[in-house]
């Protein structure tokens, strides 16, 4: 990509690992991927959305397609790699940064079969300027009422994936054309004991994920607890010392932002996820990969948790502090193999990879000026 050409600073590119013999039926695909600019593909630390962004480039060039993933240029996903930004950028969320981004991303990729575009600026910019190459969204946050509007809109130039029911059900108005849940690599987590005898929360520190929550349940049950999560924007900060460091003590301990070694080392030792989430979180990548080392998740039913744990079987959901708190002190009883079971039949890598082939194959079919490619 040519990054002067449309008034950008200049990109760089990475050329891809040599892919091998397609798995699939059809012809191979040359399928362009947008990742956000605000976390490097794969992230370092949290980043769900550049978590999913990897696993799937990979698992495309896995089964014979082409990809050219559009980030930014500290990512180190192993395939052709463009990008504006040398670095990820912040504030995180500025839409004129994402903008930028998105403007070089549909210049770069322009050539694909396919786009699957992961921003949120990205598919209104398209649909706004009719964008001839086919476009496939998948939209991670929750819907706004302006958001919903928007991408109402959208949805007559783009096709919409949802990644649970229950985030299309939350924007009725918004045309998805099919629900693919995440998937992950469960060979690729360790399956651990669950002997730490702690139990772990991990995410962002936010009202709606549950931090304060989380503390309160594990000591109700008097069980440790370890916290690891995002604290960067002031928010985050303001959240940590109003209603977490007041209880920070032997019994609950602040691990900061991890990485995905000590991630997996942490959960694989808990006895239990708490996810006591007060939105409805359109997924929740950490819960599968809790499940996927063995550990199962006791959390509130909000959002696409039922759709991800097997109520009593790969955990429990809980509709208040005394309830879950009695449910931590029950999760022994729970088989941690079928929490890994559950991963590896319901949310695999290769799964969801799948899926997002047809939804690219169906996208190609309904656009008639292109032949009908399948």
């Amino acid at each position: 990509m040519d990054g002067d050409a449309v008034g950008l600073p200049t990109s760089g590119v990475v050329a891809a690992e040599p892919s091998g013999p397609s798995a699939l039926s059809g012809r191979r695909l040359r399928i362009g991927l947008v990742a956000p600019p605000w976390v490097p593909v794969p992230p370092t630390s949290y980043g769900g959305t550049e978590e999913f962004v990897d696993v799937l480039a990979r698992g495309l060039v896995a089964i014979g397609h082409s990809v050219r993933l559009f980030t930014t240029g500290d990512s180190t996903c192993p395939v052709e790699r463009s990008w504006v930004y040398p670095e990820s950028v912040e504030p995180l969320g500025l839409a004129v940064l994402e903008a930028a981004h998105v403007r070089g991303a549909y210049d770069a990729l322009d050539d694909c079969d396919v786009i699957h575009d992961n921003t949120t600026v990205g598919p209104v910019w398209a649909a706004a300027v009719g964008h001839p190459t086919p476009v496939v969204v998948t939209y991670h946050g929750d819907f706004t009422s302006q958001l919903r509007d928007l991408y109402a809109d959208v949805g007559r130039w783009c096709t919409l994936v949802a990644i649970s029911a229950s985030q299309r059900d939350s924007a009725p108005e918004v045309p998805f054309a099919t629900v693919v849940h995440h998937g992950i690599e469960a060979d690729r987590f360790t399956a651990g004991p669950g002997s730490g005898g702690y139990a772990m929360f991990l995410g962002r520190l936010a009202p709606e994920k549950g931090a304060a929550e989380a503390i309160a349940i594990a000591r109700a049950a008097g069980v440790p607890l370890r916290i690891a999560a995002k604290m960067r924007e002031q928010s985050e900060r303001e959240y940590f010392s109003d209603f977490v460091e007041p209880h920070l003590g032997p019994d609950v301990q602040f691990l900061g932002e991890i990485g995905p070694a000590e991630r997996e080392a942490q959960l694989g030792d808990a006895v239990a996820l708490l996810n006591p989430i007060t939105w409805a979180e359109p997924f929740g990548l950490v819960m599968i990969e809790s499940m996927a080392c063995g550990t199962p998740v006791v959390g509130y039913p909000s959002g696409s948790a039922p759709e991800v744990v097997d109520d009593g079987t790969t955990g429990f959901l809980c509709h208040d502090v005394d309830e879950a708190a009695d449910a931590l002190g029950r999760v022994g009883g729970l088989d941690r193999a079928a929490c890994r079971h559950r991963v590896e039949t319901e949310f695999s890598a290769a799964g969801m990879v799948r899926r997002y082939v047809d939804v690219y194959r169906d996208t190609l079919a309904s656009r008639s000026d292109l032949g009908g490619a399948s």
